[in-house]
């Protein structure tokens, strides 16, 4: 009988295929890369794009090339390391990695000599910059979480050197954006010439995809919480209005205003060549922008990070004459009284309350990550769940306060059970190797569909998941949630638009590559 493996010709003999078995969309998805096109593969999280990297980098050993793939991160460099080594069938001396802790000297010595290299791409990019390294010999780059191949990232210079040598670009992402502009821009810094996209209700991926329960938890802001939003609001329209009456605002109320536009007065400030003009713009820009930001860390987040973040000013050397003015505002001061006052008596924001309800009944003894925006808010949640006995750690970037080795010892605790909860920042949206997580809880919405799929790709990989978002009632919560379910929607509108413009047929597997022309 025909392994489903012999699709793949010859090359599959470098695959050590006992180990793992394979699935339909895997193989078609590997035939069509086998074409030699650079390609982009648009696959939900957890659906096995590591397995279709593997078989397009031993066609290219097959062939007598070398290979190369790259991630974004350490930890996810390493996961690569370890997929490669247990299931390409080489000498495991012939796969190296490399990150920017390999000193240069061994870094020249094993790109000169490895047949597979997996490495962070800064360390390439300064190394084919400089002339260390070429691509020369090398018959395909992986570039996972390939979506950063926007703007002055590395990737775009890798990606240079490969086209100007004829190595295949191979791109893997479980979401590209949702905005055609930016889509269109990795297309072209990848010269991608062949899309495969799979999404979790197509036939031949439905089989593989774990259901998920999605909750939405609303909540309403305390009375602390009230009197200390209160308390800001006139100071911010204050200065608003003056912008307003400046030419520089469109708006007078800034509960009425999109974040977007703010950003947008600040971008039209830095255009104005009249210097006295151009201060007072500023001056007033950095009441609403500082103000606005305390606002919304009370509404959405809770008072604890709302006092770390004026205690984060107080600090901050050297302070400019418009900081030093709201530290010292009456309005601004008051506010921060009532809320350092209520955080003294334990009080915080009701999501925290709703939080420790979730973990604690209907998460009663399974694993969850809970991503929110802000270390002194994963903190707060930390205290809240120690206080009610559930067992978590805090999981953060290096920038604040936690080394690689750390980040490691952390994960390898979770994954091994010795905590039930991890508390993550943006650093565990991609790249952590966590299998078995029963749940995710978005401590708030964010508008990012990248971010918002990465994040709930983290349950529901090898079980039925559950995905539960707080959002507090009239706050930029609600608005952030709608703008993220818009994206995701627009994203995958884009995509198969892009497919039934280049001829794509829907339904089935085989039938949805894509030739982008």
């Amino acid at each position: 009988m025909q392994s489903p493996w012999d699709e793949l010709g010859p090359s599959i003999g470098l695959v050590r295929t006992e180990l793992v078995e394979p699935r339909e969309y895997q193989i078609e998805i590997a035939r069509s890369i086998s074409g030699g096109l650079n390609t982009l593969v648009v696959l939900p999280t957890g659906l096995g794009k590591t397995l279709i990297a593997v078989l397009a980098i031993a066609r290219a050993l097959h062939e007598g090339r070398r290979a190369l793939i790259l991630a974004p991160t350490k930890p996810l460099s390493e996961q690569h390391y370890s997929s490669l080594t247990r299931l390409l069938s080489i000498d495991n001396h012939g796969i190296a990695l490399l990150t920017g802790t390999v000193g240069r000297p061994r870094r020249t010595e094993v790109e000169a000599g490895a047949r597979v290299i997996v490495a962070t791409p800064q360390t390439i990019a300064n190394d084919l910059k400089s002339g260390r390294m070429t691509l020369n010999g090398f018959g395909i780059v992986v570039m996972d979480e390939c979506h950063r191949a926007v703007g002055r990232y590395a990737y775009t210079r890798i990606a240079d050197e490969a086209k100007a040598l004829g190595v295949q670009l191979l791109g893997l992402t479980a979401s590209p954006g949702s905005d055609r502009k930016r889509i269109r821009t990795l297309v072209d810094a990848l010269s991608i010439r062949n899309i495969e996209l799979r999404v979790s209700t197509d036939p031949d991926v439905a089989p593989y995809v774990f259901g998920k329960d999605f909750h939405v938890i609303y909540v309403d802001k305390t009375p602390t919480i009230e009197r200390v939003v209160a308390l800001l609001k006139p100071t911010i329209d204050e200065h608003l209005s003056k912008l307003y009456s400046m030419g520089l605002s469109p708006f007078k109320r800034f509960e009425s205003m999109p974040k977007g536009r703010l950003i947008e007065i600040g971008k039209n400030i830095n255009g104005i060549g009249a210097r006295n003009y151009k201060f007072a713009a500023l001056s007033n820009y950095i009441y609403v922008l500082d103000l606005v930001h305390a606002y919304d860390l009370a509404a959405t987040e809770g008072l604890g990070p709302f006092v770390a973040y004026f205690d984060g000013l107080r600090e901050r050397e050297p302070k400019g004459r418009t900081v030093r003015s709201i530290l010292s505002n009456g309005t601004v001061v008051s506010a921060i009284e009532t809320a350092r006052a209520a955080t003294a008596t334990g009080e915080e924001h009701a999501k925290v309350t709703r939080l420790v309800g979730i973990l604690g009944t209907e998460l009663r003894d399974k694993s969850a990550i809970v991503f929110t925006q802000y270390r002194s808010t994963a903190r707060t949640i930390v205290s809240a769940l120690d206080r009610a006995g559930i067992s978590c750690r805090m999981f953060v970037g290096r920038r604040e306060g936690i080394t690689q080795a750390q980040q490691k010892g952390i994960i390898d605790d979770f994954r091994d059970s010795r905590f039930r909860v991890l508390v993550a920042t943006s650093i565990g949206e991609e790249g952590l190797d966590i299998p078995a997580v029963d749940a995710v809880v978005f401590y708030e919405p964010i508008p990012s569909e990248i971010r918002s799929i990465q994040r709930r790709g983290r349950a529901g990989r090898l079980k039925f998941g559950s995905v539960f978002v707080l959002v507090t009632r009239g706050t930029k919560d609600e608005a952030y949630l709608a703008v993220s379910r818009r994206r995701e929607a627009r994203m995958r509108e884009i995509l198969v638009g892009m497919k039934a413009s280049m001829g794509g047929a829907a339904g089935g597997a085989g039938q949805k590559r894509l030739a982008v022309e």
